[in-house]
């Protein structure tokens, strides 16, 4: 097989999917339901997960003139992203049942969205990273305004869209400076012409801005100011799958640029991130304690994950990226469940919105109460759960790295935490009143696609909080190919530098 068609296996995979479902909707009738579209989607995404299995056998796989490189890092992401679309696919399959004809569009976004997600992952280009964030971003864009009959959706969809716009234009002009102070847009060209350039400040400017652009996507503070209102608005299954996927494939991309493009000014960028990870923390965490929204109060969660994620960027390399892919996966696996399990809940007409609207669901509906009731715990960060291994794995990285103040603002806003989540679930088993029994009376019968999902999600959650040996031994793999593949670069490069390498490969 051709290193190009390997290295791209499960991006074509899910382009070809997509374009099957887009061909297969117009022969459909209008009344006929769209779930058969959904099996094609999941069977698609399958296979995706499969192919990237399969390219680790061959080590890092370096493609299309040196843009595209496949390795350990990259596989990872593609393996949490597949992992999140599948999720989602599987439990939004009755979603639009007897509401919406355009399903079909719905299950073709998502895969092209994932294509978008998994290109950002394995580029070292920063325009070919560029080209898979559009991709991912004008799917999310229109996914988010899906309930058509919605005001709400709308929008959301148009504010997503216009402060989107925005942030890739920080990106972009952060990509036109580095090619101006170095000369090229390739992450390891940009690192090995930092040694040398004549304008270090236009450079460091350069990564500024592409922090802000970057920070837009994975909701960090003061770049969150869309999120809840977008979060709100949003179907909720979109809002599972925008606060994870995407998210996990920003995170991919900076820590490719930081640690691999900018190692040289990490005593400058440390101090950045420092600070984003610490506003982060506490604003997220302050604002969901105001929030009786229940996806408005996830929305404010998610900022302060992505703050918990952000304090791994302050860490050594190698531990501060194996740390990074550890929470990612965690995060991933425990928010998409939650928001799974709001799916089932609140249907397309969002029945449950706000913390009151899910009081009794414990005595309704047990199964759907005791899920949610797991993945809010794991958010808290209690034992036995991916979310407690998830933050003392970064904590830990962390004060290996000599932040030990931030890691106690992390602690900290962690105890903040738990009363927000605390709050929901205490209403959860609260004894409903007349009112919320009738409302709770009317949920449907979980699926059989939708309890698979939902189990994916809980058994992932759980087998990273209990036996995380294996995916933290993935990651140490993904964070120790990423630098030993910066080192082969530099050493190509420069001969003087290969002492890196050899370093990494002692260790």
């Amino acid at each position: 097989m051709s290193p190009n068609i390997l290295a791209i296996l499960p991006e074509l995979i899910l382009t070809l999917t997509g374009i099957l479902v887009m061909m297969a909707e117009p022969c459909l009738a209008p009344a006929t339901s769209r779930k058969p579209l959904g099996w094609i989607a999941i069977a698609g995404t399958v296979a995706a997960l499969a192919s990237s299995w399969y390219q680790i056998q061959f080590g890092t796989i370096h493609a299309f003139s040196g843009t595209i490189q496949v390795d350990a890092f990259s596989v990872l992401f593609h393996f949490i992203i597949g992992a999140v679309v599948l999720v989602t696919l599987l439990g939004s399959l009755d979603y639009f049942q007897g509401h919406a004809t355009h399903a079909g569009e719905y299950y073709a976004l998502l895969c092209f969205g994932s294509v978008g997600m998994m290109l950002m992952t394995c580029s070292v280009e920063l325009l070919m990273v560029f080209i898979g964030l559009e991709i991912s971003s004008i799917s999310t864009y229109i996914m988010c305004g899906f309930r058509k009959g919605q005001a709400t959706g709308s929008e959301s969809s148009i504010k997503y869209f216009l402060l989107g716009s925005f942030a890739t234009a920080f990106f972009l002009y952060g990509v036109a400076l580095a090619f101006g102070a170095t000369g090229s847009t390739n992450i390891y060209a940009i690192a090995h012409g930092l040694q040398t350039t004549a304008t270090p400040y236009l450079a460091f400017t350069a990564l500024a801005l592409i922090l802000i652009g970057l920070g837009f996507k994975v909701s960090a503070a003061p770049f969150h100011v869309w999120t809840p209102d977008v979060y709100q608005g949003a179907p909720a299954p979109v809002v599972g799958l925008m606060s994870t996927a995407p998210k996990a494939a920003a995170f991919a991309v900076l820590l490719r640029i930081t640690f691999t493009g900018f190692p040289i000014y990490q005593h400058r960028w440390s101090v950045l991130m420092w600070v984003l990870a610490a506003l982060s923390m506490t604003i997220g965490n302050l604002g969901a304690l105001q929030q009786r929204d229940v996806k408005r109060m996830l929305a404010y969660s998610s900022i302060a994950h992505a703050g918990y994620l952000l304090v791994a960027f302050t860490a050594f390399p190698f531990d501060g990226i194996a740390a990074a892919c550890f929470y990612t996966a965690t995060y991933a696996a425990m928010n998409v469940g939650a928001f799974a399990v709001i799916t089932q809940i609140s249907g397309y007409e969002e029945r449950a919105r706000t913390i009151d609207d899910y009081t009794g669901l414990g005595q309704k509906r047990p199964f759907l109460a005791a899920l949610l009731g797991f993945f809010l715990l794991s958010l808290i960060g209690i034992p036995f759960t991916g979310g407690f291994f998830g933050k003392f794995y970064v904590f830990t990285a962390a004060i290996h790295g000599g932040n030990i103040w931030l890691a106690v603002i992390g602690l900290l806003n962690s105890g903040i935490a738990c009363f927000y989540y605390l709050r929901l679930l205490a209403a959860v088993y609260t004894k409903p009143g007349t009112e919320a029994s009738a409302r709770l009376n009317q949920l449907r019968p979980i699926s059989v696609s939708a309890a698979v999902g939902l189990a994916l999600a809980a058994v992932a959650t759980l087998a990273l909080g209990i036996l995380p040996n294996g995916a933290v031994s993935f990651a140490e793999f993904a964070s120790h190919s990423t630098l030993i593949e910066q080192g082969r670069q530099q050493c190509a490069a420069s001969p003087d530098n290969c002492h890196l390498q050899l370093n990494f490969d002692d260790r």
